[in-house]
């Protein structure tokens, strides 16, 4: 595809506890994520989730604290987040690389989690935290401008007509995002449908807290080197689907001038 000088490139077209009871934002928000629980597990994978989990695991319930170094029991210098982390590769390949850096990883399905505490007892890793909350809920709990850089990797397309108004990127997801994102912190997200990433397109391309980050089709076409593989990356080039790597920097656009919204 040509680009003209100066144009943005076009796309081709758990916790344990119980649910936090509705708010008035929040009764109306629709589930973005299927059942949480797969095939049974086994001796191993319950003393992962009933001992490991809740060593690891944010409680969004108690304050939000004003430090992140009470969180995790080391220093660290800037705090990530990954929604919906899936089997955990590239949570723990960024925590095994940036190990100054506090990562907070949400996965509301247990086969995710479990791998997740495995891989951090398996390598380590003190610098991640976990939570089986709906990440939005987690963006809600944390203080605003507290992330550099959020990741949003193939998240469910939910791909049939009727169940589109439940996909998990959308307008109301950037008002919270930009809510808690620090200027200039950085928003990537990756997908293989194109409907897609063309509706996170026009969410993003209006909103006064983002800025797409492309200045040509490689720009999303290619990740970078510190952006690894996903299982779900590879699954789809098997498939023969093309996958879409959309980067967003957060404007200086004034936290007050985006509420948080109202759950339609």
């Amino acid at each position: 595809m040509a680009v003209s000088p100066g144009k943005r490139p076009t796309l081709p077209t758990r916790s344990r506890r119980p649910p936090p009871e509705p708010s008035a934002d929040t009764a109306h928000e629709l589930r973005s994520f299927g059942r949480r629980r797969g095939r049974k597990f086994s001796a191993r994978q319950r003393e992962l989730l009933d001992e490991g989990l809740p060593r690891l695991a944010l409680d969004l319930n108690a304050a939000c604290p004003r430090s992140f170094s009470a969180v995790f029991p080391v220093p660290t210098s800037a705090l990530w987040l990954e929604i919906g982390f899936g089997g955990a590769e590239h949570l723990v390949w960024q925590a095994r690389h940036n190990r100054e850096i506090g990562l907070i990883g949400c996965e509301v399905f247990d086969d995710g989690v479990i791998k997740a505490v495995s891989a951090v007892e398996e390598h380590g890793l003190a610098n991640i935290r976990l939570s089986t909350d709906d990440a939005r809920d987690v963006l809600r709990w944390l203080p605003q401008a507290s992330l550099q850089r959020v990741f949003i990797l193939f998240p469910d397309p939910w791909p049939k007509k009727r169940h589109v108004k439940r996909r998990l990127v959308s307008r109301a997801l950037f008002d919270l995002l930009a809510r808690v994102m620090a200027p200039g912190a950085e928003l990537r997200i990756a997908t293989d449908i194109g409907d897609y990433a063309r509706t996170i397109l026009r969410a993003a391309r209006d909103h006064p807290a983002f800025a797409w980050q492309a200045e040509s089709p490689q720009d999303w076409r290619e990740r970078g080197p510190d952006w690894p593989e996903t299982r779900y990356e590879a699954k789809a080039r098997g498939e023969g689907r093309r996958c879409y790597f959309l980067r967003f920097l957060r404007t200086r656009a004034a936290a007050a001038t985006i509420p948080l919204p109202a759950a339609s």
